[in-house]
């Protein structure tokens, strides 16, 4: 509580361009992870680089917390057996199963059914109302590696969204309190 009531003093006497410095390395902090993020977008060629898993039906492939690294679409074409994420019409979670089939049309489009391997059934009754099959345009990335349970801090400042709250201005105010060598 000493260490709070310091910060908060710290704050209280900064002169305006002290204050001004701080702020602009808390910027720079934000902007940095973003410049990174958006970096690794670019190398992974997929709209997001990294998921969280956060069911258990890829079960016991990849448990619930668990991290997978993304390649978008440049690995090559997909295979039985391949971990995909992809996204369905009129959800915003993207979804983590193993393809189980995929038929190549005449005119080259893939159509592809999925199944997570702790599901009784197929993915068919997860996708948009009518769809039997995916194409490759719902397809986000293929898993290309994971870090186990590291993804359950997210799912956890998800389900406590006033803990994620805690923890971001409990930064913003280490950053701006921050005391560097003169």
């Amino acid at each position: 509580m000493e260490k709070l009531q310091d910060m908060y003093f710290t704050v209280r006497s900064m002169d305006r361009r002290k204050a001004a410095h701080q702020v602009i390395n808390l910027g720079m902090v934000v902007l940095s992870a973003l410049m990174i993020w958006k970096g690794l977008i670019v190398v992974t060629s997929g709209e997001a680089p990294v998921v969280v898993v956060l069911s258990g039906s890829m079960e016991p492939a990849f448990q619930r917390g668990d991290i997978l690294f993304l390649m978008g679409g440049s690995t090559g074409p997909l295979h039985a057996g391949d971990i995909v994420v992809f996204k369905v019409k009129g959800r915003d979670i993207p979804i983590v199963h193993r393809v189980l089939e995929i038929h190549i049309k005449k005119n080259g489009k893939a159509r592809i059914l999925t199944k997570g391997d702790n599901n009784p059934v197929d993915d068919r009754g997860l996708y948009h109302a009518g769809q039997l099959w995916l194409s490759q345009s719902d397809v986000i990335g293929r898993a290309t590696g994971y870090l186990p349970y590291v993804g359950m801090v997210t799912i956890t400042l998800t389900d406590y969204p006033y803990l994620k709250y805690l923890l971001v201005g409990l930064m913003c105010l280490f950053v701006l309190t921050g005391r560097e060598e003169e």
